[in-house]
């Protein structure tokens, strides 16, 4: 049963950062992609990013590209995903995500708002 818990959100003005963490457990491999989801009111969830450290393997939405950086840390099963120049249009609540052997497991969400 693998289980997330995501912390980090809140209310932030725009052009501020915000670090978010996520901390994975109830799975042994080490091969393994996670990362960040994001859900807006009325919007369908998009991939923000994910990294899979085993493979070097890294991917951003092109929304946050150059703005926002994921890292990793495979002994913990964690993720931390830096945001800075936060726009409102990154509003959303993101979720933690994990793939592993073809599923994706999440995370509860934590609420991000950007003020304008």
């Amino acid at each position: 049963d693998v289980q997330l818990q995501a912390s980090g959100g809140g209310l932030v003005q725009a052009g501020g950062s915000l670090r978010l963490s996520c901390e994975a457990s109830g799975f042994i491999s080490d091969d393994y992609g996670i990362g960040w989801f994001r859900q807006a009111p009325g919007k369908g969830r998009e991939r923000v990013s994910l990294t899979v450290s085993s493979k070097g393997y890294t991917v951003y939405a092109d929304s946050v590209k150059g703005r926002f950086t994921i890292s990793s840390d495979n002994a913990k099963k964690a993720a931390y995903l830096q945001m800075n120049s936060l726009k409102p249009e990154d509003t959303a609540v993101y979720y933690c995500a994990v793939a592993l052997r073809g599923n994706y497991y999440w995370g509860q969400g934590t609420l991000v708002t950007v003020s304008s």
